[in-house]
């Protein structure tokens, strides 16, 4: 039984079916929902750049879970959305942990073998390294 779930979400047509998943399984368990959208800091830049590109990504990410908060009471489901900044695979195991999460959601974008395998992904980093039950919603 589930009784905190978290979603990582980043408006992809996989997170979106996620995001399904997971609010089907937090009203089967009445559990709460986190959902958490990840501003990706620049890899190189200066500070004043960085500082303007993470505040602009941040309002992104705000706009990407305002669309989620009807849905989500809709369903009648406590539910709370935050935006991380950093790599989104650090900041999904990061507040798993802070909220002592049972399950982690994570959408599979369906990249090729060849490209999961030069670049990495977000889902397998998690189910990597997350040390709970990750579910991957393809």
């Amino acid at each position: 039984m589930y009784r905190r779930i978290l979603l990582g979400y980043d408006g992809s047509e996989a997170a979106k079916k996620a995001f399904g998943t997971a609010c089907d399984l937090a009203a089967t368990h009445g559990a709460e929902l986190y959902v958490l959208s990840v501003a990706r800091t620049p890899d190189v830049a200066d500070d004043v750049e960085t500082e303007a590109v993470i505040e602009n990504s941040r309002r992104y990410h705000r706009g990407l879970l305002a669309e989620l908060k009807p849905l989500a009471a809709a369903k009648g489901i406590k539910t709370h959305f935050e935006v991380g900044v950093g790599h989104p695979a650090e900041q999904i195991i990061y507040d798993a942990d802070r909220h002592e999460v049972d399950l982690i959601v994570v959408g599979s974008r369906g990249r090729s073998k060849f490209t999961r395998l030069l670049l990495g992904s977000v889902s397998k980093q998690v189910v990597q390294y997350a040390g709970r039950a990750v579910l991957v919603v393809r």
